[in-house]
């Protein structure tokens, strides 16, 4: 694996209102969805991109529209015209990079998990702190309004109290020589997919008197990967004394991204509440009466792009939820707790 490196360069200050200055690691499938497209979409300058394969990175730039390709992930991380990196690296290879990019001075747009486990999101968030840079996990669904929606059903009291918290996460199984698959670059099906449930049981921490808890997991490992989750299903308590199950699984036969919240009056669902720009439906269940609200199709990572804008434009805001190094490590220290339950141990660390 290749070491980071350690910069001092800083990048030059943000102008308030201009575009985002973009550089992206890698050429994973998921950049085009998740960054380039949304970065047009909304008006954002793609500066750089860098991969270990150049050719791999010289077709995304000519796709893209990316204004230039470096050799290295360090060219990049030295290119001044940077100011936010996006890594869409194997999650084990994200901490390395992500703070090789912070100690250059560049804010951080992460893939999630950030991290391969908590001890290496703490270290990258001690590095931001003392560059004074944003780090920000790519819990992109967080800024839709369908999961808004649903927070504000529970807020509102429509839903009477909390009881259960049901999160399903399914998709096919990956080839098998996908990262996903590896141990060694953070593999697993709660790395991949659970994560997200989690961190939206943490979202709802101010409605129900705190963080979750992990009760209990079972975990399935692949047969030819040991200590890869192809299942794993966590039980959790919420201080409100409410439950919650997170279901992850890579090996069904369609893709599946539900969240239902159950209270004491109503429940409420989202079909699609990782990817609503799918299927925006929130269907809410009070008494005899059912309803179907449609929150809109426009892209969660166009809202993630907007949120981020605001925040290295303007600051924090209200509106927008908490993603920073100090979120990270808190989600990452659940999913550590899932994976000690269900007797498989964290992703190596590799900090």
């Amino acid at each position: 694996m290749t070491s980071a490196p350690e910069p001092t360069t800083s990048g030059p200050p943000s102008t308030a209102g201009a575009p985002l200055r973009l550089g992206v690691l890698g050429a994973a499938r998921i950049t085009e969805e998740a960054l380039t497209e949304p970065a047009r979409r909304t008006g954002h300058r793609l500066v750089a991109v860098a991969a270990r394969d150049r050719a791999r990175a010289q077709g995304l730039a000519d796709r893209a529209g990316v204004d230039r390709v470096h050799g290295s992930y360090e060219e990049l991380l030295a290119d001044d015209d940077v100011e936010v990196v996006y890594d869409p690296l194997p999650n084990a290879l994200h901490g390395t990079w992500n703070l090789a990019a912070v100690r250059a001075g560049r804010h951080v747009l992460t893939e999630k998990p950030s991290t391969a486990c908590a001890a290496d999101a703490r270290a990258v968030r001690d590095a931001a702190a003392v560059a004074g840079v944003h780090v920000v996990e790519a819990f992109h669904h967080l800024h839709h309004p369908v999961h808004r929606r649903l927070v504000e059903l529970l807020a509102s009291g429509e839903l009477g109290e909390l009881r259960r918290v049901e999160v399903e996460m399914l998709v096919p199984a990956p080839g098998d020589d996908d990262p996903r698959w590896s141990l060694e670059l953070g593999g697993g099906a709660l790395m991949d997919l659970g994560c997200y449930g989690l961190r939206t049981l943490r979202e709802l921490a101010p409605l129900v008197g705190g963080e979750p808890v992990v009760t209990g997991a079972r975990a399935v490992e692949h047969p030819d990967h040991p200590g890869v989750d192809a299942e794993l299903v966590a039980d959790l308590a919420l201080p409100s004394g409410a439950t919650a199950v997170v279901r992850s699984r890579m090996g069904g036969d369609d893709v599946v991204f539900s969240c239902r919240l159950v209270g004491s009056r109503g429940e409420a669902t989202a079909p699609c509440f990782v990817k609503p720009q799918w299927d925006d439906r929130v269907v809410v269940r009070v008494g005899d009466d059912e309803r179907t609200e449609h929150l809109g199709t426009r892209s969660s990572y166009d809202h993630q792009l907007d949120a981020l804008a605001r925040l290295l434009r303007e600051g924090p805001s209200a509106q927008d939820p908490d993603l920073g190094a100090d979120d990270a490590v808190a989600t990452m220290e659940l999913v550590d707790a899932c994976y000690a339950a269900a007797g498989l141990g964290t992703r190596p660390a590799v900090l």
